[in-house]
């Protein structure tokens, strides 16, 4: 058996990670150039309960925790006008470790056979299991996996399915040397992830490494009002300048996020040599378990082609898939009431501390 995966992201990679340690060999195709053609996001929480049950599968352990950055799963939340509601340190036993994205994504990449991700090949269109990519180049996978994300190529073979705008947004900013620069806004944000939710929109920042804050802006919107990015500012008016600054003092132009969903509770039927893993299968707004459920997809059908026959495994597979990512859907809506409802800073405190 041979598996053709496309999308080099943490679910694809897991998956031929995993399928590599069971001796199956698989090829990651990318449409990215090389690994640094992108800049890859910014930290991520692997979670006990699913990503870092990836990462046992994957053999990775001690090279994951190696990238652990130590300090970062304390937690703020604040008020808009600064005064802290909610603080969580961190005393290293957390069960949520936190690691930027850039540096997991290439602890997988490094644990691959050389050669088994083939960058520069985007894909144009995909007809039962042959696959086109832009230079008219193709293959015929015997198993084709779609890991390729929220406007997944290979999704289309399982599903008519196409994500649509959930009404909201947020805008990314980074600040350098923020403890040196802005010491005020860096004591906001504290050691690890500050919030600071309004009715309707937000102020979030991380912590990553070397001294960055990496601001999120998030808003509920129509798509139509962020075509003028520079009036953000004042939706904030009376906020405290600790808090806005992360928008006035950033060292990068915002970058627009749009988020995107499938239907809840998008499930396909079987289609014989063909699956979906990570945003191809189930994209949702960003709820701190996209990344988790990835990896966790890729592991969970690698073991199980390696162990089963491919449609028994693929079937067990997705019915394991679909009921996990039905599940963290709903806790996603109730996160995102508590962030934006009515009273949010402290709605989103008492859901914290009914966890």
């Amino acid at each position: 058996m041979h598996v053709t995966i496309i999308g080099a992201g943490l679910g694809g990679l897991t998956l031929a990670r995993v399928l590599h340690v069971n001796g199956i060999p698989s090829t990651v195709y990318e449409a990215d150039e090389s690994p640094t053609a992108r800049t890859q996001g910014g930290m991520l929480d692997i979670h006990d309960y699913n990503g870092q049950i990836a990462v046992e599968a994957a053999g990775l352990m001690d090279e994951f925790r190696a990238l652990v950055l130590p300090g970062r799963q304390a937690m703020r939340v604040l008020q808009s006008d600064g005064t802290l509601l909610h603080e969580e340190g961190d005393d290293g036993t957390g069960g949520r470790p936190e690691v930027q994205r850039a540096d997991l994504r290439q602890m997988l990449l490094d644990s691959l056979p050389e050669g088994t991700v083939r960058w520069g090949c985007k894909v144009t269109g995909v007809q039962d299991r042959t696959v086109t990519f832009e230079d008219g180049s193709t293959v015929d996978a015997e198993v084709l996996v779609g890991a390729d994300g929220a406007w997944s190529q290979v999704r289309a073979l399982v599903t008519d399915a196409k994500p649509e705008y959930v009404g909201m947004a947020f805008v990314e900013t980074y600040i350098y040397d923020a403890g040196t620069r802005y010491p005020e806004v860096a004591k906001a944000v504290g050691g690890g992830s500050m919030f600071a939710p309004g009715q309707g929109k937000a102020i979030f920042a991380h912590r990553e490494a070397g001294d960055v804050l990496h601001g999120y802006v998030e808003f509920t919107r129509p798509l139509e009002w962020f075509d003028d990015l520079g009036k953000i500012v004042g939706e904030f008016d009376g906020w405290a300048p600790e808090l806005t600054a992360l928008i006035t003092e950033s060292d990068t132009e915002p970058v627009f996020r749009p988020h995107y969903a499938l239907p809840s509770g998008h499930r396909w039927e079987r289609v014989p040599g063909v699956t979906l893993v990570g945003d191809a299968a189930h994209l949702m707004p960003p709820n701190g378990e996209g990344a988790n459920l990835a990896m966790l997809d890729g592991a969970e059908l690698g073991q199980a082609l390696a162990t089963k026959d491919v449609e028994t495994a693929l079937a067990e597979y997705e019915e394991a898939m679909f009921a996990r990512a039905a599940h963290t859907a709903e806790d996603s809506e109730e996160m995102l009431k508590s962030l934006f409802g009515d009273e949010p800073p402290q709605k989103l405190v008492d859901l914290l501390l009914e966890a």
